[in-house]
C-alpha cells in the first residue's frame, strides 16, 4: 500500500487529492496546523480515511516528525497562504509560509531520505500567478516569470527552490504550474465562489447585490477535482519535471456573472453587481491562459469539466446550501 503525506489538507485541493488517493488504495496522511484547527472537523467528515498529523510549514522540526510518522512514498506540498489579495496585507507571513515553507518541506524530505534522494517523490503546488505581467500568450513551462503580487513572488521562490533541489540532490521533485481551479469547496473569499454564493442568495431573496473589483480580468478556470489527478500523474513519471495544468481557455469575470445569473433565470445582472476600488489589486494580472500541451502529451491528462459545467456545479451547490441555511 503506497503512502502519501499532504500538506494543505484542509483546502479544496487537499480534500480532492485525498479522495483520489484513498480511492487508489493509498494510506493518506494529512498535515494540519494546530490541534484546534477550525477545519479539523471538515477533514474528518469529508475524508475520514485520512490520518491527521500536526505540523507547520514554518517549523521544519515538525515536518521531520510528520515524515517519520507518515513514512511516505509521495509528498504533496499544497500548503500555502493562497488568497492573493491578502498577500499585500501581510507580505511577510505570505513569504514565510508560501515561499520559505517550500524550502522547509524540501529540506525535511531531503534529510528524511538521505540514503536514497529519489525514494520520496515530491510535488510542489506552483501557480499561474507566477506569470503575473505575462510575457507570452499562452503561458507555458518556459515562459518568463514576472509575478505581480507578494503571493506570486513567494510561489516563484518555491518553484525555483524545487527545481534547485531536484538538480542539486537528485530528488524526484516536480512542480505543477496550476492555473485557476475552482470547485464547490472553494473558500467564499475567492471571486468564483463569492459570485456563485451571492447569485444563489440573490435568487432566493437573501441578498440584494454583490460587490466586486475588476470585471474585465480574465482567467483560465478549471475544476479542482480534475487538476489533482494531474498532480498524482506527475509523481508516477520516471523522471521529475514541471508541467502547466490548465484548460487553454480564458474567461472574464463578466462571463462568470453571465453564466451564474442566467442559471437562476436573471438575464440583466448589471443592477445587482457593484464595483468597489477596495477589491482592485494594486498590480493587476489581466490575462492568464495556459498551454497544457506538455501535460496532455506526457501525462495523458485531460480536463473533464468545462467552464459552464464548473460554474453550474458551483451555483447548484450554493443554491442547495443556501436553501438549507434558510430552512427552505
Amino acid at each position: 500500500m503506497p503512502r502519501a503525506l499532504i500538506t494543505g489538507i484542509t483546502g479544496q485541493d487537499g480534500l480532492y487529492l485525498s479522495e483520489l488517493l484513498l480511492g487508489k488504495g493509498y494510506e493518506v496522511y494529512g498535515l494540519i496546523r494546530g490541534q484546534n484547527n477550525p477545519k479539523y472537523d471538515l477533514v474528518r467528515s469529508v475524508v475520514p480515511g485520512v490520518q491527521l498529523v500536526t505540523g507547520d510549514l514554518t517549523d521544519m522540526s515538525s515536518l521531520i516528525r510528520a515524515l517519520n510518522v507518515a513514512q511516505p512514498d509521495e509528498v504533496y506540498n499544497l500548503g500555502a497562504i493562497s488568497f492573493v489579495a491578502y498577500s499585500w496585507e501581510n507580505a511577510l507571513l505570505t513569504s514565510e509560509v508560501t515561499g520559505k515553507g517550500v524550502l522547509n518541506i524540501l529540506e525535511a524530505v531531503r534529510l528524511y531520505s538521505q540514503d536514497d534522494p529519489a525514494k520520496v517523490r515530491f510535488y510542489q503546488a506552483s501557480s499561474s500567478e507566477m506569470f503575473g505581467k505575462v510575457q507570452e500568450v499562452p503561458q507555458r513551462e518556459s515562459t518568463l516569470l514576472w509575478p505581480r503580487s507578494p503571493y506570486g513572488v513567494a510561489k516563484v521562490f518555491g518553484h525555483y527552490m524545487t527545481i534547485n533541489y531536484r538538480e542539486s540532490y537528485g530528488m524526484h521533485a516536480s512542480s505543477g504550474i496550476l492555473f485557476n481551479h475552482e470547485s464547490p469547496r472553494r473558500g467564499p473569499e475567492f471571486v468564483t465562489r463569492k459570485v456563485t454564493q451571492a447569485v444563489a442568495r440573490i435568487s432566493l431573496g437573501l441578498q440584494e447585490h454583490v460587490t466586486l473589483g475588476n470585471l474585465d480580468a480574465k482567467r483560465d478556470w478549471g475544476f479542482a477535482g480534475d487538476y489533482v489527478e494531474a498532480m498524482w500523474r506527475m509523481l508516477q513519471q520516471p523522471e521529475a519535471d514541471d508541467y502547466v495544468v490548465a484548460t487553454g481557455e480564458t474567461h472574464s469575470i463578466r462571463e462568470l456573472l453571465d453564466i451564474a445569473f442566467r442559471h437562476v433565470g436573471i438575464d440583466d445582472w448589471a443592477p445587482l453587481v457593484k464595483q468597489d476600488p477596495r477589491f482592485m489589486r494594486p498590480a493587476e494580472v489581466d490575462l492568464l491562459i495556459g498551454d497544457p500541451a506538455k501535460a496532455h502529451a506526457q501525462l495523458g491528462w485531460e480536463r473533464k469539466v468545462d467552464f459552464v459545467g464548473l460554474v453550474t456545479m458551483m451555483i447548484e451547490n450554493d443554491l442547495e446550501e443556501q436553501r438549507a441555511l434558510a430552512g427552505r
